[in-house]
């Protein structure tokens, strides 16, 4: 099962999983991939070029200089006395003509800076050009309507990735007949999938991802039967997936991910016989899967995380997808149990099924599929309703993956010490030897509702002690002489109950009310101040709660928090609510009252409003909250033109405040976790990747790390690759930008104590160009060649690459990622001799060094 490493690398795979790291940041696979499905000719007239051979036809030439001079390139990169075929970056010609423009890592003159545009009327003349690529080239501007009428016959490749082009597609382009390669994606290119498209007979690539494309999905791209490569992800299509994609033969990737797409999956697909990469994540989808989909036998990748499909998951459908290596079907409402022929998937690498509604036990495995190589995998199963205990090869298995998540379950029985490695988490759920488990009332609870007490293999959570039939066998008399006795002490000690009630009963009135009437801690109250914490809020009945939440049952549960349960209500008025329920052995007194203390000081803007509480139970506490549905930052990020960069500026210190708030006035042990969330914030807003705030998953994880690796103090540039291209207007403006995005790296540390405070990231916000630039008299503003020698700069660097170490890298980015990783070792070593700067301002006095304090969050 699980784990064979010894599988060809199919680019296809690689080239998905380059997509998923970084889904809209520096594409570079494509370059990979479209050398790939470069037509033979074109490959031939790329690379044959006869060495010492010059530029021979005065069309090209006439070409060549117009675009040197539209496009203000370097007198460096293009020079004006040699000939462009030897001489001039990014020019490939064949037989004394061009057939390759590559403008990608030129750079502009200083006026050419000054007023970027796509200015690209040489091409024109170009009348034997292959390949133009201009990925990364800034181009503002949209793309001309001429271009499908006038653009070579011959061009095969258009690469116009993240080259910040605006504007529609134009129909025309559906004219360029000879294009295998059409790539606009990462830019902010607006309004329909131009149905012209369908025209492109041999287009074989067709990438128009992250962009802000709307409208549905052209029922004439089934016109193009060369198509292998489809990626119309993170646009705002709608609709219902096309019923014509299942209609390409020669499709091997279908991307489509974060769109608005609704409806169920078309069971056409299964007729993709050749398809590798099916991703229709983070959509609305309905319906179950179809069980067409047994017939993908070349499926590799299969993920349809955050849609609302249902249904069951039957054995015959994983069954005929042997190749799968790549399964992620988790925050559905999926339900029954987990098919059997899973586990004799020898190629799987990855495998999610969180926040379902899975349920059922895990399967006895076989010893020849239970001590396989499983170091490689990663399996999610949480946040689900399995039960009964878990088989031994099964937790064989788990102990010898990569990572394991079976936290939030009903799993019960005893762990074997294999088990209990840091790559496996088992929290919540009824192990009897393991700690942070549920409550024992709601784990007999389910059992007991489920009726897995009875007739079952499995032993009930806390059974009852074996009852003994010897009384039986004894004489009449002796029961009898044991009932008087008993029947006389019981009278003696319900005399003795009575008295010492009485003497209680006016002491117990105000132990309770001493209980409830905590004082805040010294630090945060100002002496003598005494708060009633029980008469803050609307006072509920256990019962009013019960009945709004259906009885605290499992379909209302939202999730497991840190400090109680919450769960989904409606009040009799109609009023939504959420219902925290603390369990008051698990974390006692003083946290309850520090947060009924937090909303009698008033409440803040931006907290969730607090309705009333219920502290009729001794052993357990209710907080009734006003339900505010899921939200992110789209809507904050809809702006356009100069107010781009002024929303994200304000946005920052706004959403921030409230936990300043939180700091200063609430419980402090989430602190650190809300400032970790803030970061992921921070970088939601600078990429413009949406939701990745809302998520704590392990392809988030490796995205923030594989992210960050371009945030260095010492380079500003680097962080151009991260940008969304429409927050960048200036330098000005990527200055800035650089500056949050360094904010964002200290507040990602992985070690919670090296986090900094929200008091301190608040300062940096409000002036961002302080944490980059000097602060001299002169104004000048020059950028920093170098930090201070604190252990903040460690915090910027050090602890995360450290962290990042153990990450697993994707063929193609590791040569890269190791250079990142090496100039950020290098540079933040950087504090002695050569790079010592007595006149700048260290990072202390912008990022105080936060206080050697005990890590108060795993995160």
């Amino acid at each position: 099962m699980l784990g064979n490493d010894d599988y060809d690398d199919d680019a296809t795979v690689v080239a998905y999983l380059m997509r998923r790291g970084s889904p809209c940041i520096g594409l570079r696979w494509v370059q990979t991939w479209t050398m790939l499905l470069l037509n033979a000719v074109a490959l031939a007239a790329l690379l044959g070029v006869a060495a010492g051979q010059g530029l021979s036809s005065p069309s090209d030439f006439a070409g060549l200089y117009s675009l040197r001079a539209s496009l203000g390139l370097r007198a460096r990169d293009w020079p004006r006395r040699a000939d462009p075929c030897s001489a001039w970056a990014g020019v490939r010609c064949s037989a004394g003509r061009v057939v390759s423009l590559h403008l990608s890592g030129l750079r502009r003159t200083r006026l050419g800076r000054l007023d970027p545009r796509f200015a690209v009327d040489g091409l024109r003349n170009l009348t034997r050009l292959r390949a133009f690529n201009a990925s990364e080239f800034a181009l503002p501007g949209p793309i001309p309507e001429w271009f499908g009428r006038l653009l070579p016959q011959s061009l095969a490749v258009l690469d116009l990735r993240y080259a910040a082009v605006v504007g529609p597609i134009p129909y025309s382009l559906g004219g360029t007949s000879g294009l295998v390669v059409l790539s606009l994606a990462g830019n902010a290119i607006t309004g329909n999938v131009p149905p012209t498209l369908g025209k492109l007979g041999n287009l074989s690539v067709l990438d128009l991802s992250c962009n802000a494309l709307t409208g549905s999905i052209p029922e004439s791209i089934v016109a193009i039967a060369n198509l292998s490569y489809l990626d119309l992800s993170s646009n705002f299509l709608s609709g219902t997936v096309s019923l014509a994609l299942g209609a390409l033969p020669a499709l091997k990737s279908l991307i489509l991910f974060n769109n608005s797409l609704t409806g169920p999956i078309p069971a056409r697909l299964g007729d993709l016989s050749s398809l590798i990469a099916l991703d229709l994540s983070f959509n609305s989808l309905t319906g179950a899967l179809p069980d067409d989909f047994r017939n993908l036998r070349n499926l590799q990748v299969l993920n349809l995380h955050n849609n609302s499909l249902t249904g069951g998951l039957t054995d015959s459908l994983f069954s005929g997808l042997s190749r799968l290596r790549f399964v992620r079907l988790s925050h559905n409402n999926f339900s029954g149990a987990l098919p059997g022929s899973l586990w004799s998937l020898s190629e799987l690498q990855v495998l999610d099924f969180s926040y379902n509604n899975l349920t059922g036990m895990l399967p006895d495995l076989t010893p020849s599929i239970a001590n396989v190589n499983t170091s490689s995998v990663i399996l999610n199963l949480s946040n689900n309703i399995f039960h009964g205990s878990i088989p031994s090869g099964f937790q064989i298995l788990f102990s010898r993956s990569r990572s394991v998540d079976i936290s939030c379950n009903y799993f019960q029985g005893p762990l074997l010490m294999a088990t209990r490695s840091k790559n496996v988490s088992f929290g919540l759920n009824c192990i009897s030897d393991a700690l942070n488990q549920r409550i024992p009332d709601d784990c007999e609870r389910f059992y007991t509702k489920g009726g897995l007490l009875k007739g079952s293999a499995m032993a009930p959570i806390n059974p009852p002690a074996p009852s003994s039939t010897s009384g039986e066998k004894k004489r009449h008399w002796k029961l009898m002489y044991i009932v008087i006795v008993a029947s006389g002490g019981a009278l003696g000690l319900g005399i003795l109950v009575t008295l010492v009630c009485c003497l209680r009963s006016c002491g117990r009135e105000k132990s309770k009310q001493k209980e409830i009437n905590i004082a805040a801690s010294p630090s945060k109250q100002p002496s003598g101040i005494l708060l009633n914490l029980s008469a803050v809020g609307e006072v509920f009945s256990y019962e009013q709660l019960a009945q709004a939440t259906s009885d605290f049952s499992e379909f209302n549960l939202i999730k497991h928090g840190r400090s109680g349960d919450l769960y989904h209500g409606t009040l009799e008025s109609g009023v939504p609510v959420v219902v925290k329920r603390i369990d008051m052995r698990k974390f006692g007194k003083q946290a309850l009252a520090a947060e009924l203390d937090l909303f009698a000081r008033g409440l803040h803007e931006r907290l969730v409003p607090f309705l009333g509480h219920c502290l009729d139970n001794a052993n357990e506490k209710l907080l009734v909250y006003k339900c505010v549905p899921n939200s992110d930052l789209a809507p904050e990020q809809d702006v356009s033109g100069n107010e781009t960069d002024q929303k994200t500026s304000s946005l920052s210190p706004d959403i921030l405040r409230p936990l300043q708030f939180l700091s200063e006035f609430g419980p402090p042990a989430t602190c650190s976790y809300d400032i970790y969330c803030f970061g992921k914030l921070l970088l939601e807003l600078v990429t413009g990747k949406l939701g990745i705030s809302g998520w704590n998953d392990a392809a988030t994880v490796e995205w923030i790390e594989q992210t960050l690796l371009y945030v260095n103090v010492h380079e500003k540039e680097l962080v151009a690759k991260i940008v969304d291209p429409l927050l960048v207007v200036d330098e000005d403006h990527l200055e800035e930008i650089w500056a949050i995005t360094i904010v964002a790296k200290s507040c990602l540390n992985p070690k919670p104590s090296k986090r900094p405070h929200i008091g301190y990231i608040l300062k940096a916000l409000e002036n961002p160009l302080k944490v980059v630039r000097e602060d001299d008299n002169s104004g000048s503003g020059r950028l920093r060649a170098t930090s201070s020698r604190g252990s903040w700069n460690a915090a910027f660097m050090g602890s995360w690459r450290n962290s990042s170490s153990d990450v697993v890298s994707v063929p193609g980015q590791s040569r890269e990622n190791q250079m990142l990783r090496h100039s950020a070792t290098t540079l933040s070593q950087g504090s002695g001799g050569d790079h010592s700067f007595s006149h700048k301002k260290p990072y202390k006095e912008i990022f105080p060094e936060p206080s050697a304090t005990h890590d108060i969050s795993d995160q």
